[in-house]
């Protein structure tokens, strides 16, 4: 494991809990959503020069025009996905980036599978989650606009960067009481819901975001 572990954020359990209250304050409700924000390591999956700024609630970049995005976002958008009790057996992630919105996924999903389109993010972060021991999380190096058809489908499916339009491609990848929460859009952006039941698909706008955009082809 890296010797990180051992840093900033890992020994300061006040610097953990004022990021727990403030996502309460926030509204963040689900009590396993707090406690995985709680239990991921969030300085390790940044840059060691932004470490003390981890805990913050901001965006922070990661390189190749990336960001982590801010711990409310990710709290947010995994607590939307549990809906309090929705089951996860198996959740796609498209985008991983640094790989942080993954490890928090693993703590509430019996599977992860993970998919980014930058070979050394990819890299990077595959090391520091076998690193974390998170041996649910699978990563795939591949574009992850066609999502993960061979492992479809998914009780849940994330995607961290914003598509022009809701892709019917993935909500395809959705089994039938499985949710998808997206952001969508160009200059403006919306967090959405797209939930699946036996009778099709029903779709949900739920508060202004800002995502990079969702860029497609391996780099």
């Amino acid at each position: 494991m890296s010797t990180r572990v051992n840093g900033i954020g890992m020994t300061s359990q006040r610097t953990r809990m004022r990021m727990i209250e403030r996502l309460r304050e926030q509204g963040i409700k689900d009590e396993a959503v707090l406690a995985a924000m709680f239990e991921v390591p969030r300085h390790l999956f940044v840059d060691e020069a932004l470490a003390s700024r981890a805990y913050d609630d901001v965006s922070l970049p990661i390189n190749f025009n990336q960001t982590i995005s801010q711990p409310y976002i990710v709290a947010r958008m995994t607590e939307v996905l549990r809906a309090g009790d929705h089951p996860l057996n198996r959740v796609l992630e498209i985008g991983t980036g640094c790989g942080y919105q993954a490890a928090v996924l693993a703590q509430v999903a019996k599977e992860v599978y993970t998919v980014e389109r930058i070979r050394l993010l990819y890299e990077r972060a595959k090391k520091l989650l076998s690193d974390l021991k998170m041996r649910n999380v699978g990563v795939r190096y591949a574009d992850g606009s066609a999502g993960f058809p061979e492992a479809a489908p998914f009780d849940g499916i994330v995607m961290t960067a914003a598509a022009p339009v809701l892709s019917a491609v993935l909500r395809e990848q959705l089994a039938v009481g499985g949710r998808m929460v997206l952001p969508v859009g160009i200059q403006e952006q919306w967090l959405y819901l797209v939930e699946r039941d036996a009778r099709g698909f029903r779709e949900t706008k739920l508060e202004p975001v800002k995502f990079v955009p969702l860029l497609t082809g391996k780099t």
